[in-house]
């Protein structure tokens, strides 16, 4: 099993969480080792999430974290939501990305852009039982956001929308979807609404779900509208307004992927420093040597930094002073760190780590989507390079 915490990389960093942030870490941390564990193989190679262990997670208040306690949630802090997001993958990233995207995406642009009316109506059901996804992305339309093709017309008292989104993380788990779509090209970014759908709309429907290389128990499926009509008092945000609650909204959740890709590490380093103890060769662990102890510092290194990267990120955000730049580096160090250390977990395995009766190869095909989805590292990079020079 994982090391013990005072063994593991980022044990120095624990005086920087209250004792309520402890509690709630370690709570998280001993579901996800005791719940979450013993499924992860059945869950990837069926590429299925449990549906009773995603009820458990509504149990334990882990799908409404920020939402306030009037609707029904926890009314924790984004840091706290970001703590589960990594305890969780660290055991299994494809939970840990469903529990990102429902807080730091949906809910959080819910929470910041949605009316009094429509807090009221969803939030209850996304802290008890609604998973929720968001619908940006489309085949011509990736990093180049605001390129996207969907349509919406404005009739009467509903907007119908047509298109196509693509890659849409929770698509199968998912009851309420966050669609973006134009209602007139011409205007560019200027044209883009946002809307709050429900899966049982009309005219809504999901096509093909993804065969993936890695965090196969999570969905990521084709959204299909056709004539799908949408209440006028389903737009969220201002009309028009629909690119700033995207860029915004992306903004927090690069943190959230930046905890994906942190516990992703850590859980992959764990695995590596135990299996090092154990494997014996020349007569003495493997441990004992000192190319491999050199191998696990740097690992324990990076794991270190990209921790305090994030929980910087996630501090900012909660103090409401501006972390766009380091949202930005959060993202895209972690993914490099994450794929550079389950790659090193695997290596320490030897032939063990290439084969799928141990851990590791999980975490290193898990570790690739962390430069692609939420913003590409060369988006990152981008954006980084605006801002410091």
């Amino acid at each position: 099993m994982a090391t013990t915490l005072n063994q593991a990389p980022g044990a120095a960093g624990i005086k920087h969480l209250t004792e309520d942030e402890k509690l709630f870490r370690d709570t998280v941390r001993q579901f996800a080792r005791e719940t979450i564990a013993p499924l992860v193989r059945e869950m990837d190679e069926h590429q299925k999430m449990d549906a009773e262990l995603v009820r458990q997670l509504y149990e334990l208040g882990l799908m409404g974290i920020e939402i306030p306690e009037s609707h029904g949630g926890s009314g924790g802090s984004f840091f706290e939501a970001i703590l589960a997001v990594e305890e969780i993958s660290a055991v299994d990233p494809s939970i840990g990305v469903l529990v990102d995207v429902q807080n730091t995406l949906v809910i959080n642009a819910l929470l910041r852009w949605a009316t009094e009316e429509q807090k009221k109506k969803y939030l209850p059901k996304m802290a008890t039982e609604w998973v929720g996804a968001y619908a940006l992305s489309e085949a011509a339309s990736g990093s180049d956001a605001f390129a996207l093709q969907a349509r919406a017309e404005k009739k009467g008292d509903h907007y119908v929308l047509n298109g196509q989104k693509l890659w849409i993380t929770n698509g199968k788990e998912a009851e309420l979807f966050i669609v973006f779509a134009t209602t007139d090209p011409a205007a560019g970014y200027k044209g883009i609404h946002a809307f709050l759908v429900e899966k049982s709309f009309a005219g809504f429907t999901l096509g093909k779900k993804e065969d993936k290389l890695g965090i196969r128990a999570s969905s990521t499926c084709e959204v299909v509208l056709e004539d799908c009509k949408v209440p006028v008092e389903n737009l969220l945000g201002e009309a028009g307004k629909g690119y700033k609650i995207a860029i915004e909204t992306l903004n927090e959740g690069r943190i959230g992927i930046g905890a994906q890709m942190l516990g992703l590490a850590q859980g992959a380093w764990n695995h590596a420093a135990r299996y090092a103890k154990e494997r014996k060769q020349f007569g003495k662990p493997i441990a004992d040597f000192q190319a491999v102890q050199f191998q696990l510092a740097e690992m324990a290194v990076d794991i270190e930094a990209a921790r305090l990267m994030v929980y910087n990120a996630a501090r900012l955000k909660d103090a409401k002073q501006d972390f766009v730049k380091e949202a930005a580096m959060t993202k895209y160090f972690t993914s490099q760190v994450a794929e550079r250390v389950a790659s090193q977990a695997v290596e320490v395995f030897g032939g063990y780590g290439f084969v799928k009766d141990y851990p590791v190869e999980k975490y290193f095909r898990d570790s690739k989507i962390g430069k692609i989805y939420e913003g590409t590292s060369n988006m990152q990079l981008a954006t980084i390079a605006k801002m410091v020079l």
